[in-house]
């Protein structure tokens, strides 16, 4: 006979109390404003547990009720809807940073994922030890500047190489030298003892395609980065994949089917060598289409009629999409979601993946599975945001408890 102490329920009910509150809250991120009714008709849940969970994440401010919404003239007591706490009446924010290589994007969203405020914040002369302390700075101010009395619930960092999140360290980052950087503690620091999440950027658009984009991608999705650092991520069933150690998505060494390019790992045809905005930015040099390598002055060149700077995006969309091929056989996900400059700015290069991967794919043949980041441009800071707001939507209850009551959640 099995018999279970009060401590072990209480643990079970603390359990089920923390799922029925995500359901609630994730249902109201897809349907609301939405009636309480609604709520447990699409969650499955009773509308006990619904009126409970809702209650709560009102007291904790992530939901708001919406009177005037109220429907009038029928029988009984209108049904009030209720929606997450955003919009003009405020609500809790997030605040976002992607740390990239030529310079660092900030940015406040809200528990949609809409940004409300973001600033480009340039790297230029700042050494790579010195600028986790220099960004942190930097992000301070601006988010003291467009919080404007709303509760910031804390930061989420993305940055490319590998990232172990649960010790909060940057492993490996190549092109800025880093190894075993505790980055998160540093940003936390720099941010006088804000709450601090960090993830790879590559994980953090999955989460954020999971979380905010397309029905398809919580089946399974793989993310594949294209910038100066080109990585991946896997996602099923709603969940990211990260492996032993958080390694999982390096992709930096694919063979590219038909590339000759050498890498410094002493083979040719490496993704990264191929495809990055290195190798973009240098290429671009060569032929005299650029003075300097930076990828969107490519861009803003294909834009403004030249067509050298078309044909050489057009080259690394190829070469992308061959690798989009391997990784399309591979894992047959239902959906490839590519970040890469000039395809999420000008649906014709993404065209030109879509076209080489689906030439190359012995299992895909439908194009439409192939997309762009739902956020647009607005992708890397909505994502480094969804670092913050992964936990929340998966523990509302216990992660609200713990941001909201932080020292600087005020």
């Amino acid at each position: 006979m099995t018999t279970t102490t009060p401590h072990a329920s209480r643990r079970a009910g603390d359990g089920r109390r923390e799922a029925n509150a995500a359901t609630v809250l994730r249902t109201v991120l897809d349907h609301g404003p939405v009636a309480r009714g609604a709520v447990a008709r699409l969650s499955g849940l009773s509308p006990a547990a619904v009126s409970r969970q809702a209650t709560d994440l009102t007291r904790l401010g992530l939901l708001r009720e919406l009177p005037e919404l109220a429907g009038g003239g029928g029988v009984g007591r209108p049904q009030i809807p209720v929606d997450l706490h955003v919009g003009a009446s405020g609500g809790p924010v997030a605040g976002g940073v992607h740390l990239g290589v030529p310079g660092s994007t900030f940015a406040l969203v809200d528990l949609r994922g809409q940004v409300l405020a973001r600033h480009t914040h340039p790297h230029d002369g700042i050494p790579p030890d010195a600028l986790p302390g220099v960004v942190a700075r930097a992000l301070r101010d601006f988010l003291d500047a467009h919080t404007r009395g709303r509760p910031l619930l804390g930061v989420g960092a993305a940055v490319g190489g590998w990232v172990d999140p649960a010790e909060g360290v940057v492993v490996r980052h190549d092109a800025l030298g880093w190894r075993r950087r505790p980055l998160a503690a540093e940003l936390a620091r720099g941010l006088g003892g804000r709450v601090v999440r960090l993830d790879n950027h590559a994980r953090s658009i999955a989460q954020s395609e999971i979380l905010f984009g397309r029905p398809a991608a919580r089946r399974s999705l793989v993310h594949l980065f294209v910038g100066n650092v080109v990585d991946a991520a896997v996602g099923l069933a709603g969940v990211v994949h990260q492996g032993p150690g958080a390694a999982a998505g390096d992709v930096a060494h694919l063979p590219v089917p038909d590339s000759t390019v050498p890498c410094p790992c002493g083979r040719s045809g490496c993704l990264e060598a191929t495809a990055s905005n290195t190798a973009l930015g240098a290429t671009a040099v060569r032929r005299g289409i650029v003075p300097e390598p930076d990828t969107s002055l490519v861009v803003d060149a294909a834009a403004a009629g030249d067509r050298r700077a078309d044909r050489l995006l057009r080259e690394r969309a190829r070469a992308v999409g061959r690798a989009v091929a391997l990784l399309l056989d591979v894992l047959n996900p239902d959906l490839v979601v590519v970040t890469e400059q000039s395809s999420v700015l000008e649906p014709d290069y993404l065209e030109e993946i879509r076209g080489a991967a689906i030439d190359l794919s012995h299992v895909c043949d439908d194009p439409e599975r192939i997309v762009s980041p739902h956020a647009g441009p607005a992708t890397l800071p909505v994502a480094a945001g969804t670092v913050l707001l992964n936990s929340l939507f998966r523990r509302p209850l216990e992660t609200a408890a713990e941001l909201l009551t932080a020292p600087s959640a005020g």
